[in-house]
């Protein structure tokens, strides 16, 4: 024991061990002092998230030229209907799994059987194949193109050339080792006869894979004759090819169960303590960032013991598929496995067959061929997108979130770092983006935490008010030079594609509008546009003149800092200068849009020339300088991750403490379904569900002290997803938005206007109290309040298409059109106005 405690005070430590010490663990019997620090050094690694696959498993052959003695998938012509699944089982099988919401195609096979039948090698030629792996391609291929699902290939020992063929139509393989006991091959033992199952080609399988760069899986199983120092070696090889190389995944514990028929059929199990010893072994050996994986159908009623002994996956698990290599053995309910993953402390949650951090470094790791798919499956982490709710469709709040949200986590169940961090923001302390990043890394009762507490600061900040102004959204034109790989709203001068054609608005279009809205109640308009070529600094205080002109009494919010900064060099201006202009000329906030997410890292890819970080947050500070506030927008769910959301969060926390003129915080899910760099298989689905609650709540937290209002964007979240936002430290629900185009060019399905009467609605449907609002959170006037609710319906808006030149923005009196028209003098216009005018004709 004295031996175990210097071993334990170097894996506390941090310190891996040697390959003595390794071994040195197969002379130590104490399974529950072995696990109690295997179970810590999870923990470490992957906290208090224990994950599964949801798959479909598919036995493509049967056959087998192998002869193991515990196996009974693998069997004789003689005894099987037909040697290969049709590829159109295999589709049909997927489609219906991929309809109970499962993302893994595993294909299982035994190994080269037309090296050993004649009837696979008929079934193959007739066919049209030379060899099972070419079959196999092709039938993944298929499954990967036709059905989504990914392809995790079971394959055995293969060439460098079938894993180069193969990578190509799989997310990850795998190939157990089970041991790399030579003995294990011996005449008697349960290898002996099967060539394949040779420890030096399985490895050599491993290192080819490695040197490919595929995600592999693999393990030993345990109980078929190896001692405890032949188990460590075999975890040994598993590691050394590791440290090479990096692609292990997982490493799997299986513990042998003896099957009828077999000639191990009355060989001894191994008992729960043995299983237990060598997974913590198996955790001690690689550390807390391997992810070590037990089969929850081999082990039914113990599995929070397996928890505890250091496992943090469960591997693959099926809704609809049985365990073909182990039919004895059914898969838990899903419901059930994740009840007794609590009762073990741990949260349940899913994953892709390409674990998250390789499907986080696609480019390393994944085929350009199969990145697509599991982006489109992946959150932003590289975890499973687990139900199918985006932003900007309205559907339900996904089940695990919607019991989440319910949930008032005992202290106990919290992740102390969370807990610290939370506590820090709440008392308005410095934290770091590591910090805020691990805020948005939050699951299960985690998650729930930083909700609820997102909550009560909202509540002590705001009490139990939402408010909203009645405002309406005017976009003069989509025409726009710059090319932002997520927008759907703007339009080259002549593009037809995507939704709708080429527009820019008149000045009179402009002033119509602003009427309109002022009729219905509005207090403000909020303009921004895409970049006309043409547009100039002049074409923006053409517009707020204009405005002005026509509802003299309208707050003006207006011009994103790419405008601005645009509209500035136009005028060989700098910012400050023509943001003075601006504001003589009536502009009275800012929106804080284009900023997408303030690190540079992303906005390469993702508006490569549109202004950067520093750029952005100099328009912003200036603006508040010289008397202009702004809100703060993020727009994230894309090609984005949680450090580049905390690095946007720091920075805008860091400008509101130097300037304060931040109104609001305002996130913008993205919105995929026309987005050019979704179409093209670059971007996710936008946030999950998940992603979506915690950016508002992380925003109230991070923020607390700091920015008074966090705003939802029902436009994007929907009713549902607005009514789980206010519950999750949102104040205030932004604008009615009479006319909301840009989100709606990008496919959301959530219409263009709320109406007071269904804002104020929603709002008493989620236990809080409406008020409207003006821009700068003053109560809106009760005449103002009396308009809006007793408004005529929107009049349909037209577009005028976009000709050679951009249309004037100016508004022209009445008086000078009849001038112009040659039916009044111009009496009551100045000068310098009939000259505008004329040249405006």
């Amino acid at each position: 024991m004295a031996h175990w405690e210097v071993l334990r005070a170097d894996l506390l430590a941090g310190r891996h061990l040697t390959r003595e010490q390794a071994l040195a663990l197969a002379e130590i019997p104490e399974t529950h002092a072995l696990a109690t620090v295997a179970g810590e050094l999870r923990d470490r690694g992957f906290g208090a998230v224990v994950t599964y696959s949801r798959k479909v498993f598919i036995p493509l052959t049967h056959l087998c030229r192998d002869v193991c003695h515990y196996c009974t998938f693998a069997r004789t012509p003689k005894k099987i209907g037909q040697p290969f699944m049709d590829v159109e089982q295999v589709l049909e099988l997927c489609r219906e799994g991929a309809r109970l919401g499962c993302q893994e195609a595993l294909f299982t096979l035994g190994e080269k059987p037309e090296l050993r039948y004649s009837a696979a090698r008929r079934a193959l030629a007739d066919l049209g194949f030379a060899d099972t792996l070419s079959y196999l391609r092709y039938v993944a291929s298929r499954v990967l193109a036709e059905t989504g699902l990914l392809p995790h290939i079971n394959a055995g020992c293969m060439t460098a050339a079938e894993i180069a063929g193969l990578r190509q139509v799989s997310a990850s393989m795998g190939i157990m080792l089970e041991s790399a006991s030579d003995r294990l091959c011996e005449k008697g033992m349960p290898h002996y006869g099967s060539p394949d199952k040779n420890p030096a080609a399985r490895l050599q399988t491993l290192e080819l894979a490695g040197q490919a760069a595929v995600p592999f899986t693999s393990g030993i199983l345990i109980g078929i004759g190896e001692t405890r120092r032949e188990r460590v070696e075999s975890l040994l090889a598993l590691r050394e090819v590791h440290a090479r190389h990096g692609h292990l995944q997982e490493v799997i514990v299986q513990n042998f169960r003896a099957k009828p028929g077999t000639l191990m059929a009355s060989s001894p199990e191994p008992d729960l303590n043995e299983l237990l010893w060598t997974i913590a072994v198996a955790r001690l050996v690689f550390g807390p960032h391997m992810s070590i994986q037990a089969p929850p159908n081999l082990s039914p009623g113990v599995l929070p013991q397996l928890v505890a002994a250091g496992i943090n996956d469960w591997g693959g698990v099926s809704p609809l598929t049985p365990d073909h290599v182990n039919p004895e053995a059914p898969w838990p309910h899903l419901d059930k496995l994740a009840l007794e993953t609590a009762a073990a402390g741990k949260f349940l949650d899913q994953r892709l067959t390409v674990y998250p951090a390789y499907a986080s470094d696609a480019e390393r790791w994944l085929d350009p061929a199969v990145r697509t798919a599991v982006l489109r499956h992946s959150d932003s982490m590289g975890f499973a997108r687990r139900d199918a709710w985006v932003p900007g469709e309205e559907g339900a709040i996904p089940p695990v979130e919607a019991q989440l949200l319910r949930l008032d986590p005992s202290p106990d169940s919290v992740s102390p770092e969370i807990t610290a961090i939370v506590d820090a923001c709440s008392a308005q302390a410095d934290v770091s983006e590591a910090d805020i990043a691990r805020l948005f890394e939050a699951r299960g009762a985690d998650f729930a935490f930083v909700v609820r507490r997102a909550d009560q600061l909202r509540r002590q900040v705001n009490g139990d008010t939402v408010s909203y102004v009645v405002n309406r959204n005017i976009n003069y034109t989509n025409v726009c030079y710059f090319k932002c790989q997520f927008c759907a709203f703007s339009k080259g001068k002549h593009s037809e594609d995507l939704r709708g054609r080429p527009y820019d608005i008149s000045g009179e279009d402009i002033a119509g509008r602003c009427r309109e809205a002022w009729h219905r109640g509005a207090t403000e308009v909020c303009m921004q546009g895409g970049i006309h070529p043409d547009y100039t600094g002049q074409t923006y205080l053409d517009i707020l003149h204009t405005v002005h002109a026509a509802t003299p009494g309208m707050h003006v919010h207006a011009f994103s800092p790419l405008e601005v900064s645009q509209g500035a060099a136009t005028l060989g201006v700098d910012i400050e200068s023509f943001l003075r202009q601006l504001k003589e000329a009536g502009l009275n906030t800012l929106p804080g849009t284009a900023a997408e997410v303030l690190h540079d890292e992303v906005r390469a890819r993702l508006c490569p020339d549109k202004l950067d970080t520093a750029r952005w947050l100099e328009v912003m500070e200036t603006a508040h300088r010289v008397g202009l506030p702004t809100t703060a927008t993020i727009m994230y769910g894309h090609i984005d991750l949680p450090r580049h959301w905390a690095r946007h969060l720091r920075l805008i926390r860091d400008l509101q403490r130097r300037t304060g003129g931040f109104t609001e915080f305002v996130p913008l899910p993205f919105v995929h379904m026309e987005a050019p760099m979704y179409l093209k298989g670059n971007a996710r689905r936008g946030p999950t569900f998940r992603e979506a609650v915690l950016m508002h709540a992380v925003a109230r937290v991070v923020l607390h002290g700091l920015i008074d209002n966090i705003q939802a964007s029902w436009v994007k979240m929907g009713e549902q997803g607005v009514a789980a936002c206010l519950a999750a430290g949102v104040n205030d629900l932004g604008g009615t938005l009479m006319n909301e185009s840009i989100t709606r060019a990008a496919g959301s399905g959530h219409g263009q206007e709320w109406e007071p009467a269904f804002m104020e609605r929603q709002i008493l449907a989620a236990g809080r109290v409406p008020r409207m609002r003006t821009t700068l959170y003053a109560d809106a006037g009760s005449q103002r309040r009396q308009a809006a609710f007793n408004a005529s319906p929107l009049a349909p808006v037209e577009n005028a298409g976009a000709g050679k030149r951009e249309r004037s923005k100016r508004l022209v009196p009445l008086e000078a059109v009849r001038w112009l028209s040659g039916q009044q003098e111009p009496e009551n216009l100045v000068y310098e106005q009939v000259i505008l005018m004329a040249a405006c004709n």
